[in-house]
């Protein structure tokens, strides 16, 4: 009932009016009473004190007629002044008491009016003086008693009275109930209109706070489209003016926090790294599809001990202050994560958050460029056996023919221009890579560079017990390409021929044209290759026999450099069909290129 403002502005004014009008008539009544107690001890004070002259022989009169003469002659004198003391027969009366006993002798009201009075303070101050010789007036005011009196001890020779003047405040008591009443009518008039002006005050206060609130209860809800209208320009008017400039701002703010919400939503759904977020209890709070790619499971099904538990408790994780996180690896079916966790806001309503980032790619590009200096190895082990076994021969043999020994020095610069060339090749495949990388075609002998081959190996063939055949004739044509690059593929081939062909084996070199194109075969007597590691002997760093390869000095580098020249010069380089142990590669080059050189696949 009272919790609307209009009933509290009534209770308000009740209790206002009510307690100014208590206060007020208790101050009025005590004021009254006060004030008749005081004219009371003035009339008085006026009659016997000593202030006056006057007075003072007024009392020495009484104390003279006390000794010859009895109460009533004190009685006589007394109502001479009974104008000055304010003595009626209703209200106020004196009493001439005895002063030794404080019976009654006479007064202004017969002896039973006067035995209804008690014995008061006063009354008793007064014998008690005479009994003592004294003659102190007993005349000490008491505000909440019922009546008013004093005691005036008269001593004689040989006798002693008490005037005794005693008021029974009935007239106080009948103006104090008059003002009572006159303020209880007041009091009924005042909250009367305390009632009406709480209903003005809710006209002017209360019915533009109620517009605010329903404006607030509007913006609450998201509606901002109507401001609340202003008709005054005091403090509420003001306050309503604020108000609409704060709804403004903040549908602009919202409308900003919704753009930078939609636009994080969008980066969080479409972002490479995976995001679980998960509460106190290990629950799934939010993720993004990034992190059910990475973990090969739909999150939002599992808890967080399910998914990182086992490797990172939440416990731990929980107890890290930020910025603080804890990192590690994943493995999840065939992939590398990169885990990072750290806790989320403290209190009841934390958590943790799990941020994934894949690297599966970068791992295998670890090891590719790891096993990069042992291709580069691979590659030119070849040709510098062959610079070191010419030259050694050339100077360990003194009786070599000079003939020989031209023809030795012609293969060393040969090999070292090999050499040169496997390293251009290594920047070339870079730069294939960049498709930065040009072939220089030009037309030449597929015979000759054939030849250059085989006598560039014949020397390691033959340190092998291996039989180097040439099974192509002289009818080959001129094609067009990059000599080296193809003499590079061709090294490649017949390289590979004489490490994996056991001792003692046999390479054979056939060409020949088909189809307005050259093809070239390599076949061996080797370990052959199985069937299963068919399809990715030509991928980069694709060992058959990790083990052999070593031994031998290949890294898997060769072959896929070959099929990227041939692939340059729009050829076909793929393992052909071969009868027995062994392999054969066939290599099918056109006679002609068609486009422009450099060109992709």
């Amino acid at each position: 009932m009272f919790r609307s403002l209009h009933m509290k502005l009534v209770l308000v004014l009740l209790l206002l009016i009510t307690s100014l009008m208590t206060v007020v008539g208790a101050f009025m009544m005590t004021s009254i009473t006060g004030f008749y107690i005081d004219q009371f001890y003035q009339q008085v004070d006026s009659v016997f004190g000593d202030s006056d002259p006057a007075n003072s022989e007024f009392v020495n009169a009484l104390r003279r007629e006390a000794a010859d003469g009895g109460p009533q002659v004190l009685q006589e004198m007394i109502e001479a002044k009974a104008g000055d003391l304010g003595l009626n027969s209703s209200t106020r009366n004196y009493y001439i008491l005895d002063g030794l006993t404080g019976a009654f002798l006479t007064g202004s009201d017969d002896k039973e009016g006067f035995e209804t009075i008690q014995a008061t303070a006063n009354l008793l101050t007064a014998r008690r003086s005479i009994a003592q010789g004294e003659e102190v007036v007993g005349d000490e005011s008491d505000i909440t008693a019922g009546y008013m009196d004093v005691a005036i001890p008269i001593t004689g020779e040989n006798n002693s009275y008490i005037i005794y003047i005693y008021d029974n405040r009935s007239t106080v008591n009948d103006l104090n109930s008059r003002l009572s009443l006159i303020i209880v009518q007041a009091l009924l008039v005042g909250l009367l209109i305390s009632v009406l002006l709480s209903f003005l005050l809710s006209k002017t206060m209360v019915v533009p706070i109620e517009r605010l609130t329903e404006g607030a209860e509007r913006v609450a809800a998201g509606d901002f489209s109507a401001p609340i209208s202003v008709e005054s320009t005091d403090e509420i008017g003001i306050l309503t003016t604020t108000f609409n400039e704060m709804a403004t701002v903040l549908r602009d703010t919202l409308e900003d926090v919704g753009n930078e919400r939609d636009k994080l939503d969008t980066l969080f759904l479409h972002m490479t790294d995976g995001v679980v977020s998960f509460a106190r209890d290990g629950s799934v709070l939010t993720s993004n599809p990034a992190a059910s790619r990475m973990l090969g499971r739909e999150v939002s099904f599992y808890d967080y001990d399910t998914l990182f538990g086992e490797q990172f408790p939440l416990s731990t994780v929980m107890t890290l202050q930020r910025p603080r996180f804890l990192s590690g690896e994943l493995t999840a079916g065939e992939r590398i994560l990169e885990v990072y966790l750290s806790p989320l806001s403290g209190g009841e309503s934390g958590g943790a958050i799990a941020v994934l980032h894949d690297v599966t790619a970068q791992r295998k590009n670890d090891e590719m460029r790891k096993e990069f200096v042992a291709n580069v190895s691979h590659e030119l082990r070849t040709p510098l056996t062959n610079v070191r076994s010419y030259a050694e021969t050339i100077r360990d043999d003194e009786n070599i023919p000079r003939d020989m020994e031209n023809s030795f020095l012609d293969i060393i610069i040969s090999e070292t221009d090999r050499m040169t060339h496997i390293v251009q090749d290594l920047l070339t495949l870079s730069r294939l890579d960049s498709g930065r990388s040009d072939m220089k075609m030009e037309r030449f002998s597929i015979r000759s560079a054939l030849d250059s081959v085989c006598r560039a190996v014949e020397l390691d063939a033959k340190h092998h017990g291996h039989t180097l055949v040439r099974e192509y004739n002289a009818a080959l044509p001129m094609i067009e390409g990059d000599r080296s690059r193809i003499e590079q593929v061709l090294m490649n081939v017949v390289g590979n021929s004489i490490k994996y062909t056991p001792d003692g084996g046999t390479i054979t070199v056939d060409a020949g044209v088909a189809s307005g194109k050259v093809w070239i075969e390599v076949s061996d007597t080797g370990i052959g290759i199985p069937r299963k590691d068919r399809e990715r002997i030509f991928d980069r760093f694709y060992r058959v026999d990790k083990a052999r390869s070593r031994e031998s000095g290949g890294t898997g580098l060769g072959l896929s450099i070959a099929r990227d020249i041939v692939l340059r010069h729009h050829g076909t380089i793929a393992l052909g069909e071969h009868d027995g142990p062994g392999t054969t590669v066939r290599i099918v080059l056109p006679i002609r290129q068609e486009g422009e050189a450099g060109n992709g696949e």
